[in-house]
C-alpha cells in the first residue's frame, strides 16, 4: 500500500493506495475516532458490486451503516438528489458526529461530499473512489458540487474528506469506456506538472490500458501526490490550483453543451486539452512537436480529440463557456502549456481564435 499526504494543517488527511482495501475500511474508519453511525452513499452501478463489502466492513468496526443509492450518471449530481439525501440522513437520525461515505466514482464523491459538507452545517466524510478519474482526481482535494441547467459544479464547497481510500481491485469492474476516460486526468497531470510522467505514459500506455496493477499503483500514487502538492499550496483555487484546470473551461462547456451523457467527463476534457495544447502553440509557443505529443497520446488512449460543430452547438457551447465559474469580469481565462511539464494560467483567448482551434 502507498500512502499519500495531504498537508493541510488541522485538515490533513492520508491517501491510501493499494490493492484489497475497501473490506477494511472499517478498521480504517475506527483509526479516525468518528461516530458511530454513518451512510454509505452510492450508485446503482457501483453499489451492486461493492456495497455489501463497504456495508459488511463497518458493521464489523462497530459502526451501524445506512445505505444510500442513487441513480448512476451525471444527471444525478443535481439539487433535487441533494435534498433527496438530507431526507433519507435525517429520517436515519445521522447526526453531527456522525459520517459519510462517498463509495463510487466523480459523480458519487461531488455529491456525498456536498451533502456532507452542508448537512447539519457539515459532518465528517471519507472518499472510497472506485473509478480512475475519481481516484486520481475528484476524490483529492475537497471540491464538492452539484450542476445546475447553466453549467457544471456551479453549486458546491471546498470540504476535504478525513481520509480517501483508493482500492485498486475496483478496477476490475469498471467499464472500458470509464476506464479510458479517467485516463485523461492521468495524462493532465504530465501535461501540467511533470514531463517524466508523460513520458512514461507514452512508454508504458500499453500495460496502462491492459490494467497492469504494478504501473497502475504508481501512476495513481503519482498523481495523487502532484494533486496533494498543489492543493497543499492553494486550497481554494486563488492561483496555483487553477492548473489543475487544464481543458476543463471547454470541456465542460462540451458536457453543458452537448447534454450531461453524451461524453464523459474524461472524454471532454481530452477535447479541451487537445484545444488547449493548440492555444498554447497558438499563444505561447508551445512547440509543434510537443502539440502533436499531446494529441497523439490522447488518441492513441483511444480518447477523442476534436468535435464537429455545426452553427447552433457552436452557440450552445461559447455560452456554456460564458457561465464557467473560471470566468472573470466577462472574460474567459485559459490554463495554457509552455511546455509538457509547465503551464501557466489566467491567460486570456479570444473567442476567435477558439472558434478557430476548434474548428481545426
Amino acid at each position: 500500500m502507498r500512502i499519500v499526504q495531504v498537508s493541510l494543517g488541522d485538515r490533513s488527511y492520508a491517501i491510501k493506495v493499494g490493492g484489497g482495501l475497501l473490506p477494511r475500511l472499517g478498521a480504517a474508519c475506527a483509526q479516525l475516532k468518528l461516530g458511530q453511525r454513518c451512510a454509505v452513499i452510492t450508485d446503482s452501478n457501483v453499489g451492486k458490486y461493492y456495497a455489501a463489502v463497504a456495508l459488511k466492513s463497518l458493521s464489523a468496526a462497530g459502526f451501524e451503516p445506512v445505505l444510500i443509492t442513487v441513480p448512476a450518471g451525471e444527471t444525478s449530481k443535481r439539487v433535487a438528489l441533494v435534498e433527496k439525501c438530507y431526507d433519507q440522513l435525517a429520517a436515519q437520525r445521522l447526526e453531527r458526529k456522525s459520517f459519510i461515505i462517498a463509495l463510487g466514482g466523480g459523480v458519487v464523491g461531488d455529491l456525498a461530499g456536498f451533502v456532507a459538507a452542508t448537512y447539519l452545517r457539515g459532518i465528517p466524510f471519507v472518499q472510497v473512489p472506485t473509478s480512475l478519474l475519481a481516484q486520481v482526481d475528484s476524490s483529492v482535494g475537497g471540491k464538492t458540487g452539484v450542476n445546475l441547467r447553466a453549467g457544471k459544479n456551479l453549486v458546491g464547497a471546498f470540504y476535504q474528506p478525513k481520509l480517501v481510500l483508493c482500492d485498486l481491485d475496483t478496477f476490475k469492474t469498471l467499464p472500458e469506456r470509464e476506464f479510458i476516460s479517467g485516463l485523461a486526468e492521468v495524462i493532465k497531470y504530465g501535461i501540467i506538472y511533470d514531463a517524466k510522467l508523460f513520458a512514461q505514459l507514452e512508454r508504458d500506455l500499453p500495460k496502462i490500458l491492459k490494467r497492469d496493477p504494478k504501473i497502475l499503483a504508481q501512476i495513481v500514487a503519482r498523481c495523487c501526490e502532484i494533486k496533494a502538492d498543489v492543493v497543499g499550496q492553494d486550497e481554494t483555487e486563488n492561483g496555483l490550483r487553477a492548473i489543475l484546470n487544464f481543458g476543463h473551461t471547454i470541456g465542460h462547456a462540451i458536457e453543458n453543451s452537448s447534454g450531461y451523457g453524451k461524453y464523459l467527463h474524461g472524454e471532454a476534457i481530452s477535447i479541451g486539452q487537445v484545444a488547449a495544447a493548440k492555444l498554447s502553440g497558438k499563444i505561447l509557443g508551445l512547440s509543434v512537436n510537443e502539440v502533436e505529443r499531446i494529441e497523439k497520446l490522447f488518441t492513441r488512449a483511444g480518447l477523442p480529440v476534436q468535435i464537429k460543430l455545426n452553427p447552433s452547438s457552436r452557440k450552445k457551447l461559447f455560452a456554456a463557456m460564458l457561465l464557467d465559474k473560471k470566468v472573470s469580469a466577462g472574460e474567459v481565462k485559459f490554463v495554457l502549456a509552455k511546455k509538457i511539464g509547465q503551464v501557466v494560467w489566467g491567460q486570456k483567448v479570444s473567442t476567435a481564435l477558439i472558434e478557430e482551434v476548434l474548428a481545426s
